[in-house]
């Protein structure tokens, strides 16, 4: 192993110095692989890649464990992606505290000079459907209730659970972004690599290059969130999904609003369904009201949605413009904006989740309970039954593999398993005939009656990608000129995140050949990857020298790490992989 790297912070990012004597690099214009410099490496007892609730709280949980063990050396180090914790997470978010009461029970503590002082506690719910300019009361199903719950930003949630992190002693490194997954000689995994710096579009190294760095360590506890990665990976080495169902998705898009104090009504939890999405769309919106006249404003669509002239952006902008939420938002002001897939396969989807070296854990592996609209107690809760396992293993083993049993036998006895199982055939059901009505109508008696406890479990259709039908098979969709007060257009959104990529570097949206991809999807679909991506990152561009009239463009810089292009795509040729690290959206209040 090369000398210990030297970490220090700048400008709210972790940057490595190494310690060792510097390289000189090719000059400019000299062909130069980056390959042939070897990475620095370091040794840590867990890695932990990803800075969002679950890996933050598998973090604590191991720090809390080590030091009332007395074992200072216990080194757990986290990476993210993000230039700052929290930087990249967006929820709605309504959270239930079971996880964070258990991880940190003084967490809203007056006395607790670092508690957490942006919850709202819920005082009200509404579950409404919706035609284009009425709504109606229907009744929530028992998992909806949110007393005892809080409206929280879960972006400054996260920020505040990193500090706490820091605090214990985990060493939180943001700005790195994971890229690659190292493996033992005999297949295990060994730790992970980050991406090098200061590699040109062209893939040649530019006068800042810095080579990537190894993180070796004895666990390896992936929590990239929803469709990581590097999970995607490990899924297919280790073969994670051989008894599970294959994941499925929405497509979160959001905005926060400061809205007038005499609309704001603190602690109100609204939930709608029905219009602006057709019926054979999964989805709904809410409305959440907190800390000092801010309201959340937000539409989930299934990404199973079949028609590919629907873009969920618009349907968005079009749901703002309905009564029951426009008389909220007019005269207020919209902040900020974001999107992210999230998965909704539930029970069916889960996959094995441990693996030799490591595991899965949070919203990577798919714990989201979708009928309650929520996940991130369930992926703390995760992070924290694998952080013991962990320990457990770790404090068990010789220096041979380590492989987590305990994680997937405590995981199946936990609540996660109970909640998620019982909930089970609720999304499943609206594939059926009837659409959007026997969907609500099966969940019913599943929440009021059968509880789960019915002998079936329901499939889902197939992926996302495959849902999708040809244009020519679709009624076209035409979405009206925002109005700049209440809806926006997508370039003004976009830049309410934040978001920022160096244009000089590779691009992280992979897709082979470009013009060939133009020549499969745009006589088939149309444009629909213009449709689902809420950040305007992909075009077609009017180009008279192209055969079918159009060229294929990717504005990677817009890009705001939802993933819905790696998931949506109908032929599966777009690879999301991760940028430089410290690059992407810098989210405000999400």
């Amino acid at each position: 192993m090369g000398p210990r790297p030297i970490f220090l912070r700048i400008s709210g990012q972790h940057r490595a110095f190494s310690s060792s004597i510097p390289r000189k690099f090719a000059d400019i214009g000299d062909h130069f692989n980056p390959e042939s410099v070897e990475r620095e490496s370091d040794q840590v007892d867990v890695c932990i890649v990803g800075g969002g609730p679950a890996g933050l709280s598998a973090a604590i949980r191991l720090k809390q464990l080590a030091n009332e063990a007395g074992n200072d050396d216990f080194r757990v180090l986290l990476l993210e992606k993000a230039g700052e914790i929290g930087a990249h997470i967006l929820s709605g978010a309504v959270i239930e505290p079971t996880a964070i009461n258990e991880l940190i029970p003084d967490w809203l503590a007056e006395d607790n000079e670092a508690r957490f002082e942006h919850a709202t506690p819920t005082t009200g719910d509404k579950m409404r459907f919706l035609t284009k300019s009425s709504s109606f009361p229907i009744p929530a199903p028992p998992q909806m209730n949110n007393h005892g719950n809080f409206i929280v930003s879960l972006n400054q949630f996260t920020k505040w659970l990193g500090e706490r992190a820091e605090e214990i002693g985990v060493e939180v490194y943001p700005g790195f972004a994971a890229s690659e997954v190292l493996y033992q000689s005999d297949g295990s995994v060994k730790g992970v690599a980050t991406n090098d710096l200061g590699i040109s579009r062209e893939g040649e190294a530019k006068e800042n290059f810095e080579r990537g760095m190894e993180f070796h360590a004895r666990t390896t506890l992936f929590a990239e969130g929803c469709h990581g990665s590097l999970t995607k990976q490990v899924i297919k080495k280790f073969d994670l999904r051989r008894e599970s169902q294959p994941q499925t998705y929405g497509l979160g898009l959001k905005e926060v609003w400061e809205v007038q104090p005499e609309k704001f009504q603190k602690g109100q939890v609204v939930h709608s369904m029905g219009y602006p999405l057709p019926a054979d769309t999964y989805g709904g919106g809410w409305m959440y009201h907190f800390g000092d006249n801010m309201v959340s404003i937000g539409l989930v669509v299934g990404l199973d949605y079949p028609n590919p002239w629907l873009s969920p952006y618009g349907e968005f902008q079009k749901m703002k413009h309905h009564p029951l939420y426009k008389s909220i938002l007019e005269g207020g002001k919209c902040i900020s904006y974001g999107a992210r897939a999230l998965n909704e396969g539930g029970f069916q989807s889960i996959p094995k989740v441990a693996f030799p070296g490591g595991a899965l854990i949070g919203d990577t592996a798919g714990f989201l309970n979708v009928p309650k609209i929520k996940g991130t107690h369930t992926a703390m809760k995760s992070g924290m039954l694998a952080a013991e396992a962990t320990w457990t293993a770790l404090g068990n083993a010789d220096n041979g593999t380590i492989f987590l049993y305990d994680y997937e036998e405590s995981l199946r006895k936990s609540s996660i398993w109970k909640e998620l199982k019982e909930v089970r055939n609720m999304r499943p059901s609206f594939h059926t005939p009837l659409k959007l009505y026997g969907g609500i109508m099966y969940s019913g008696l599943e929440a009021y009656v059968f509880k789960g406890r019915v002998p079936w479990t329901l499939k889902h259709k197939g992926t996302d990608s495959s849902a999708t039908r040809t244009a020519d098979q679709c009624k076209k969709i035409e979405y009206e000129k925002p109005d700049g007060q209440i809806s926006f257009d997508i370039l003004t959104s976009v830049s309410r995140t934040g978001t920022n990529h160096e244009e000089d570097q590779p691009v992280h949206l992979q897709v082979k050949d470009w013009e060939k991809h133009a020549e499969i999807e745009w006589p088939k679909y149309k444009g629909i990857e213009n449709r689902f991506c809420p950040a305007g990152v992909y075009e077609y561009i009017e180009d008279e020298t192209k055969d079918i009239g159009v060229r294929f463009q990717i504005n990677a810089q817009n890009c705001i790490h939802c993933k819905t292009c790696d998931i949506k795509v109908p032929d599966q040729d777009i690879n999301w992989q991760t940028p430089q690290g410290g690059e992407g959206p810098k989210y405000f209040m999400t």
